[in-house]
């Protein structure tokens, strides 16, 4: 009998499998029905091998499974030896794959069997057939080597370079394995001829190598993020010579990928795509193996042979995981070109709206991509200073509004909006980021938001007031990291809309109303960052800003409030109070919101059902950023934290603590009333006047008293004067206004800049091993086996 069905079968073989007689390594009979020739996909093994079964032999005859991954491994050994020039062969190669991918987590759950790959086996020499155990490699190695080995396969996994079928077959141990790049792109230029079957085989072992790296799924999470993935270290060393053709293959082959094919409608409903399940499982690699905490590196040399074409030589040698090293030296413009290009057109892809409905491809990796992008700004300034050069970056700063925007009311894509915030908070940390906001936003792709006409500033700020006011409660973490993106980019604001100018006011209302303030203990923060954005427009930006100047004095009240803001017990309880009466924290007031763009549907939450993983807690504000100071000239001077002059708001403490994982649901009555209450006001803390007094004295709201005190006499005067009601006029009497020399001497500009660390990196590991296991569902690779870096929750 065919040996997949007999393992439900009641056939010796499997009952001896099963049960406790070992069964000698030597027995080949026995174990060639294993990967005996037969066609099988992924998807029967799963279904044939149940999970039940695999657990029972690890229990039971735990020699059988050991003996079954060492042949297993053997096999793909000798196919990688062979170069598997056979049907027999390579069929022989994929089914071994597809049995270690089934197998693997069953290993990788249970911390008895962890080692196991890391041990030797006894006469695998590293030297061939010697019984010298000195020289003996761990079966992981072997396994690593061998699949790499096959993922540059000539006619396996690439084209052979052979003229004719009379030349001898390529030996896989001489050729150079750079010359068989998957793609054009990156320090390759030649694109070769697209093969679905190399494809699929090459996805194939791209998901083993997945599953080999996902051990890290079966460790909880630790505060120290340095404790290195064994299986991926080795991987990414020098002693894998595919390395640097491998990292370049996966590159090329995501960034060279465009879904929408030739242009031709509904081209993705007649014709299988075999690159997309390619392209998805080269993103989850390179994001994997790229795993790597840079707030640690003590950039350890490596050995001279690692300087590729497209790398540059003369930076001091890299960390020793060698695919960062390799991104961080990618440096020539046209390499940046390609991969800024790429990700902008996939990231792009999902906001493609065309009058078909469904008629275009639609990708689904977007978050992989986000986080590839987020590594490669990280780990290659000379990448991020390229993105910021021109106006391309806003071809990545739109689609991430989007997500942002569409993702607000949705609990499952909570850490799709944090890495869209984080990687708008690296970019904003840049001037170069806040200038080209300027430019005019005229792409019109529908989103859930109010129709304006201005810029890419005016986009930022009105979806940034969406998610703040109609997110998901779980948001609100990232209040502080969104509004302190709003203050990095505002010096080099040169002219708001009016809508943008009233949100930003509204959020003010909001933010200084007196039980908000006095509710948690680090919600005034959210207001010293609004008067600082207000502060940077009037003092550097005012000459093109009549209408946020407008704004500020149409709302002067809220400013003469918190100025005014009182500070006795009993007006600090009397504030609580209004509390329980106010229905909804921040209305909806101004009636701008009205019309949404045509086109755009609402955010929606999540469907009751929809499965999500768990994050862990994100460092605080203080944590995430340090502090820069402009100088005249624009170069930035980093702040050390013990500086003699504290900025305003001192330091600020993390919207949640840091080991404190907010997935759980605060029990107030209602959504809207707790959105903005803090998390940790469950009854430990309370605000007195002393507390009051200490910020409230170091509010910056000098500027804006003095703007006040000289143009609303003056716009009065013109409204009594002229008895106008007509804001075009009040708004043509402030474009011509100037404040030279009425104002306080400008503050110097200060910038948060984004600062790796290790509370981040952590982030990072279980966000993206979280998408990892949600999309790998076919075949379910992870599913239900006993993961600890995260919990899998349904909504």
């Amino acid at each position: 009998t065919d040996v997949w069905t007999s393992w439900n079968d009641s056939s010796v073989s499997v009952t001896t499998f099963v049960s406790s007689q070992p069964v000698e390594a030597t027995d080949d009979a026995f174990w060639d029905q294993f990967w005996a020739d037969t066609a099988t996909s992924v998807q029967d093994v799963f279904a044939l091998v149940p999970a039940a079964e695999i657990r029972a032999v690890r229990e039971e005859s735990p020699s059988n499974l050991a003996t079954l991954c060492y042949k297993a491994v053997e096999k793909l050994v000798q196919g990688a030896e062979s170069g598997c020039h056979t049907e027999k062969e390579r069929q022989i190669v994929l089914n071994c794959c597809r049995l270690l991918t089934r197998i693997l987590p069953y290993i990788f759950e249970d911390p008895d069997w962890r080692g196991f790959f890391w041990s030797t086996v006894p006469g695998a020499g590293r030297g061939g057939g010697d019984e010298d155990d000195e020289n003996a490699r761990p079966l992981a190695e072997s396994l690593l080597l061998a699949v790499a080995d096959l993922l540059f396969c000539p006619d396996f996994t690439v084209q052979s370079h052979r003229r004719s079928t009379v030349d001898t077959a390529e030996d896989i141990h001489s050729i150079d394995s750079c010359e068989y790049i998957w793609e054009a792109g990156v320090g390759f230029a030649h694109s070769p001829q697209p093969n679905y079957i190399h494809d699929l085989n090459r996805t194939e072992m791209l998901k083993l190598l997945l599953t080999c790296f996902s051990e890290a799924m079966y460790l909880p999470p630790s505060s120290d993020s340095s404790n290195t993935n064994p299986w991926v270290q080795f991987f990414c060393s020098t002693e894998n010579r595919h390395a640097l053709p491998l990292f370049t293959s996966l590159l090329n082959v995501v960034c060279a990928y465009d879904p929408v094919g030739y242009g031709i409608p509904y081209n993705h409903l007649l014709f299988s795509d075999y690159r997309e399940p390619l392209v998805e499982e080269a993103a989850q690699v390179l994001i994997v193996t790229l795993d790597y905490d840079s707030s640690t590196s003590s950039s350890p040399t490596v050995d001279g042979t690692t300087t590729g074409t497209a790398m540059d030589d003369v930076d001091p040698p890299g960390p020793d995981n060698l695919f960062v090293n390799y991104l961080s030296r990618i440096h020539r413009e046209e390499d940046f070109q390609f991969i800024l290009k790429g990700v902008a057109r996939l990231l792009s892809n999902p906001l493609v709206q065309t009058y078909l409905p469904n008629s275009a491809k639609k990708i689904q990796f977007h978050q992989e991509l986000l986080v590839l992008f987020w590594k490669l700004c990280d780990f290659n300034k000379k990448f991020l200073f390229f993105v910021l050069k021109s106006s391309d970056v806003l071809d990545i700063l739109v689609p991430i509004l989007y997500f942002l925007n569409d993702a607000r009311a949705d609990q499952s894509r909570v850490g799709l909006m944090h890495i869209g915030v984080f990687i708008l908070l690296l970019l904003s940390g840049e001037r170069n980021f806040g200038v080209r906001l300027n430019k005019p936003y005229s792409v019109r792709v529908p989103m859930d938001i109010p129709v304006f006409t201005g810029t890419h500033a005016d986009l930022l700020i009105i979806v940034f007031h969406k998610i703040i006011t109609s997110g998901h409660q779980r948001l609100q973490p990232l209040f502080d990291c969104l509004l302190t993106i709003v203050v990095n980019v505002s010096p080099y604001l040169k002219s708001l809309s009016m809508v943008a100018a009233n949100k930003l006011l509204h959020l003010l209302e909001a933010f200084s109303t007196t039980w908000f303030l006095f509710s948690a203990v680090q919600n005034h923060h959210l207001v010293f960052f609004l008067l600082e954005v207000f502060n940077n427009i009037i003092q550097y930006q005012f000459d093109g800003n009549s209408n946020l100047v407008y704004a500020v004095i149409r709302k002067r009240n809220v400013f003469h409030q918190l100025a005014n803001l009182p500070t006795d017990s009993q007006s600090i309880q009397k504030g609580l109070q209004r509390k329980k009466k106010t229905p909804e924290p921040i209305s909806r007031t101004n009636s701008q919101d009205g019309v949404s763009m045509e086109g755009s549907r609402p955010a929606a939450p999540a469907e009751p059902g929809t499965l999500k993983t768990s994050l862990v807690a994100t460092p605080g504000i203080d944590k995430l950023t340090e502090k820069s100071q402009v100088s005249e000239d624009g170069t930035m001077r980093s702040l050390e934290p013990e500086s003699s002059q504290p900025p305003p708001e001192g330091n600020l403490p993390s919207a949640v603590s840091d080991g404190e994982p907010w997935s759980g649901e605060a029990s107030h009555p209602r959504r809207d009333r707790r959105r903005l209450s803090s998390a940790s006001s469950s009854g430990q803390w309370t605000p007195t006047p002393d507390w009051v007094m200490s910020w409230k004295s170091k509010l910056p709201l000098q500027t804006i008293m003095r703007l006040l005190q000289v143009l609303v006499p003056q716009v009065e005067k013109i409204c009594i004067d002229k008895g106008l009601t007509d804001e075009s006029e009040i708004l043509k009497f402030l474009q011509h206004g100037t404040l030279v020399g009425l104002l306080p001497v400008p503050h110097p500009i200060l910038i948060r800049k984004y600062q790796a660390n290790s509370g981040t990196a952590m982030w990072f590991r279980t966000y993206m091993w979280g998408v990892i296991y949600l999309r790998n569902v076919d075949p379910p690779i992870w599913y239900d086996t006993d993961v600890k870096l995260f919990e899998i929750q349904r909504v």
